[in-house]
């Protein structure tokens, strides 16, 4: 059994703006920074053995903190030599032509063709599990995404519809076993 410590990163510039980032690098705030480094504290005595992470700036950026990381080292950063991965399979939900505006200003707007389908993005989200389970067994894997994607994966994972799935806060951490 496979132990996956699913995160959603630390607070960003944008999230506080209400801009949907989508697929964007982003950059944490003060808030999210502080955040990944409350993460870091906690998480310290779980016995990590691999960190992955999407490969958006945002995500990339929290885990490195979790682990300890310090400026822009990664390989044995915070007394850890633990591995560290990026994969586009946690990015988080292609928004379209949606990227970049005001969130609020989006509510009664009708859905461009150019967002990535809920089916896509379950589809993402199982080859997700799948590399987990395949890439590392019997580990505990601490895992940094994005909102939907998330919430994508634990919904595969619960085998439940996205909705019934709450939501993820930033910096936010759950459990999944996978067997």
């Amino acid at each position: 059994m496979t132990t996956l410590y699913l995160v959603r990163h630390g607070e960003t510039i944008d999230n506080q703006r209400q801009i949907m980032q989508g697929q964007t690098q982003g950059k944490l705030n003060e808030t999210g920074i502080r955040q990944a480094e409350e993460l870091h504290e906690k998480l310290a005595d779980e016995g990590i053995d691999v960190y992955v992470s999407s490969d958006l700036n945002r995500s990339v950026e929290t885990c490195r903190i979790i682990m300890g990381c310090k400026g822009t080292e990664v390989r044995g950063c915070g007394g850890t030599d633990k591995p560290f991965v990026t994969t586009p399979l946690l990015r988080e939900r292609d928004w379209g032509s949606f990227t970049g505006r005001y969130i609020p200003d989006l509510k009664d707007e009708v859905w461009p063709d150019d967002i990535e389908t809920l089916d896509a993005l379950k589809k993402r989200a199982q080859c997700f599990l799948n590399f987990i389970r395949e890439s590392y067994p019997e580990q505990k894997v601490l895992a940094v995404g994005h909102g939907i994607i998330n919430k994508a994966i634990q919904s595969v994972y619960f085998d439940k519809p996205m909705n019934e799935v709450a939501r993820m806060m930033n910096a936010e951490v759950r459990v999944l076993i996978l067997r």
